[in-house]
């Protein structure tokens, strides 16, 4: 048997969150479907990520200190501290976001697909010209209804 992959799997209201931890830094946080298995915290980082999320879920102006990288193009970079700027209930489109680092849209749309801190670099806080646009990937299913449950937990209209 294989080590986990996971260093906690924390049920949510949107889904159950795959935490990664290496060392002293938070690597990634992943969507599980909502029925996947749990797992309690496997050391003190994994415990303070889940202790935080669940602070967010309490209270969605809550905001996120933890240890992580941002590992990625310099372009991705550039993307993810932008994203990291909008505040709670704001939204920004990819075009917006795209003008302020002279870009273009797709890039941007390509950037957040790859972010693998999501919640902690807000993603779901960027939406299409025309509509939600996308989210981890897709236009429709799960990953929608997530990206929709985030932005109506924080209060946003749409």
């Amino acid at each position: 048997m294989g080590l986990e992959p996971f260093q906690a799997r924390l049920a949510t209201p949107f889904a159950v969150l795959g935490i990664r931890t290496v060392g002293e830094l938070l690597t990634d946080i992943e969507y599980l479907p909502r029925g996947a298995a749990t797992l309690a915290p496997l050391n003190k980082l994994s415990e303070r990520v889940c202790r935080q999320i669940a602070r967010y879920i309490d209270d969605p102006h809550y905001r996120f200190n933890l240890p992580f990288d941002y590992r990625g193009t310099d372009f991705q970079c550039r993307v993810w501290r932008e994203i990291s700027e909008i505040s709670v209930g704001k939204t920004c489109t990819y075009k917006e976001v795209a003008q302020r680092l002279h870009s273009a849209p797709r890039p941007v749309g390509g950037a957040c697909g790859r972010n693998r801190l999501p919640l902690v670099i807000p993603c779901h806080r960027v939406l299409a010209s025309n509509g939600i646009g996308g989210f981890m990937h897709a236009r429709a299913g799960d990953p929608i209804a997530i990206k929709k449950w985030l932005l109506k937990h924080e209060g946003v209209r749409f």
